[in-house]
């Protein structure tokens, strides 16, 4: 392999060969960094409404205890 890329000029190397990349594997970068993207946010969504649950049921849990001591 790098005996392909020694005679090349510097911009067949660092700009043509990524772009081709990029155009022949764009589709399939773009859809694993949006699912990606898109499991981060609904983790983030789950841990925050777990935590909105325990926050919730602590706080009624300890306000009906409290009356209880009345």
């Amino acid at each position: 392999m790098r005996e392909i890329f020694t005679g090349l000029p510097w911009w067949v190397k660092w700009i043509a060969v990524p772009v081709i990349a990029l155009v022949v594997f764009g589709g399939l970068i773009a859809s694993v960094v949006g699912f990606v993207i898109g499991l981060l946010f609904k983790l983030l969504v789950f841990v925050a409404l777990v935590g909105g649950l325990i926050y919730v049921v602590r706080k009624f849990t300890s306000s009906s205890s409290s009356r209880r001591d009345w």
